[in-house]
């Protein structure tokens, strides 16, 4: 993608979607933090179904704790690997408790020591929880980044570089949920339906995909 494409790319998804969010449910850091690690290789709607039920019961690291593992994982066994991610969680909520106040930290070094949060995770809370402009690359962004020339990169750190460094500052924050949405729902990964996208006129995919009903090109 051209450099002087990049900000109409991002100001249409704006104009489309000004105020993106997570599909992930949440009213708290920590229920977000919480959400993030359970969602590995889950949908988030899967992941909403067991915390709608989870955080009513418990909803802080002390709380989780007093859950016992048995107890956390009867919440969540709904969700994919859900043993070693209750693991992961207790033992988040453990270091949470003892070196943190309860509280969820707020540096990327802090977010990594915790068990089960890994970069991706990490970025996810710095961005929807403390406004950073961070990108966590997920499946969807990988594939977005390299299919629309955006951010190429043969791995996601290497798409994250990129596009922490082509993205303009005005759209840093928001861009990561644009992305996530146009890859979910649109930049699709059998097949970009093209036709429905807002920004495909900037994109580099060639050639574009045509809309099965009536043929019509983006």
């Amino acid at each position: 993608m051209k450099k002087n494409d990049i900000a109409p790319f991002f100001a249409a998804l704006k104009a489309a979607n000004p105020t993106p969010q997570t599909e992930l449910e949440y009213t708290t850091v920590f229920e977000l933090l919480t959400a993030v690690l359970l969602s590995a290789q889950a949908t988030d709607v899967g992941v909403n179904k067991a915390t709608r039920r989870l955080f009513p019961a418990a909803n802080t690291p002390q709380a989780i704790l007093d859950l016992g593992l048995d107890g956390l994982e009867s919440y969540i066994k709904t969700i994919g690997l859900y043993r070693s991610k209750a693991k992961h969680l207790m033992e988040t909520c453990r270091m949470l408790v003892q070196l943190h106040g309860g509280t969820v930290p707020r540096t990327r070094e802090e977010l990594e020591a915790l068990p089960g949060v890994g970069r991706k995770t990490a970025n996810v809370v710095l961005n929807v929880a403390f406004g950073q402009p961070t990108m966590a690359v997920d499946t969807h962004i990988f594939r977005v980044g390299n299919r629309t020339g955006l951010a190429p990169g043969k791995n996601p750190l290497e798409v994250e570089k990129q596009l922490l460094k082509r993205v303009p500052d005005e759209y840093a924050v928001d861009s990561h949920h644009w992305l996530i949405l146009l890859g979910r729902y649109v930049c699709q990964a059998r097949k970009p339906r093209c036709w429905e996208c807002v920004a495909s006129k900037y994109c580099d995919f060639t050639p574009k995909t045509l809309a099965p009903a009536t043929g019509k090109k983006s």
